[in-house]
């Protein structure tokens, strides 16, 4: 509801949130977030609330796909200052509707190319491009050894990967090193409620090492902000601060 809204700090606040993923925008406001005036704008508010910038997010890209649109490869590698302006690590890449990579050798074929050409400039600026799409562990593994890049990772989708019908306490376990960050999603269900076994997502997690960002997903059917405390408050539960 708020993916390019600087009101969004003010609600994470209300909900009680560490932090919140930006968006660097849209087609339609020719990625905002690339604007400096923009940037201040965000980190204001974040400072003023004190809820933090996690991560930074490409929405637009399930419409303009990194692997057939220009435009997605210019915007993928202007988000590289962005994140060095809000001082943030992770840019999720999202690979799905018009970007779906799943059966499309060739798109999958240009997308290597791309991320080859743009990875050493995220390398430099010491940030992770994490790819989150519907292709299995596996297809992701081979993906990134043909990138070679520790500047490209998997953005991992607990929800996406259970649709899919992928074994995710498996699949965790085996992109060990090349996870940069997850969602926390069950299709329609509450967290905790429905098909994922979150404690079982944790003891993956421990069994690679990851401590990172999650970034809550999920349903809110009735209220945004009542919903979201729930969710928070049974992720606590699972995954207690250190």
């Amino acid at each position: 509801h708020l993916a390019q809204d600087v009101g969004a700090f003010e609600v994470a606040k209300q909900i009680g949130l560490d932090g919140v993923q930006v968006s660097l925008g849209s087609a339609a406001n020719r990625m905002h977030l690339r604007q400096p005036a923009v940037q201040q704008a965000y980190l204001d508010a974040s400072r003023k609330t004190g809820v933090e910038m996690a991560s930074l997010a490409i929405g637009e890209l399930n419409n303009i796909p990194l692997k057939s649109d220009p435009r997605a490869a210019i915007w993928l590698l202007d988000s590289i200052p962005v994140m060095g302006a809000l001082g943030v690590k992770v840019l999720l890449i999202a690979q799905f509707y018009k970007g779906e990579l799943k059966g499309d050798k060739e798109g999958i074929d240009r997308t290597v190319d791309v991320l080859q050409e743009i990875a050493p400039r995220a390398e430099k600026a010491g940030v992770i491009l994490g790819l989150e799409n519907y292709l299995s562990a596996e297809e992701n593994l081979d993906l990134l050894a043909r990138v070679k890049s520790p500047a490209v990772q998997v953005y991992y989708d607990v929800g996406n990967s259970t649709d899919k019908g992928y074994d995710i306490y498996q699949e965790i376990r085996m992109l060990k090193g090349q996870l940069c960050e997850f969602h926390a999603k069950d299709a329609g269900h509450m967290l905790g409620q429905g098909r994922v076994d979150f404690q079982k997502v944790r003891e993956a997690m421990d069994a690679v090492g990851y401590r990172g960002w999650i970034q809550i997903e999920a349903a809110a059917p009735k209220d945004l902000v009542a919903d979201y405390q729930a969710h928070l408050k049974f992720l606590k539960s699972v995954f207690p601060a250190a």
